[in-house]
């Protein structure tokens, strides 16, 4: 595991996000709900199939982003050889994708 400085990891947890939004504006389109991208935290906002909020947001003391979704905390930590954010070998975009399926199936 690679430590990124706190610089580094502002750098690339903000192009991790900004990336993560644009690979999910697609479904966002399609399923009908908000993506906002605004002082370093990425909401993923829903009215259907009812109103929630995930919050994906960088950590910097611990270098981490962190994903707040369905009552859960994920904790997403710098993959030096993926050079991206994972948990358990999956990446963020790949991450949030799921859980917005998942919740979106609830319905």
């Amino acid at each position: 595991m690679t430590v990124l400085s706190e610089q580094e990891f502002r750098v690339r947890s903000d192009e991790a996000l900004e990336t993560t939004r644009q690979q999910l504006m697609p479904l966002a389109d399609e399923e009908e709900f908000e993506l906002e991208f605004q002082n370093g935290v990425l909401n993923v906002v829903f009215e259907e199939p009812r109103e929630a909020k995930f919050v994906v947001s960088p950590n910097a003391p611990v270098r981490q982003i962190w994903v707040s979704a369905m009552s859960r905390s994920f904790k997403l930590t710098w993959d030096a050889g993926t050079q991206q954010f994972a948990l358990g070998g999956e990446t963020l975009p790949v991450l949030l994708a799921r859980l917005t399926r998942e919740f979106l199936a609830q319905s």
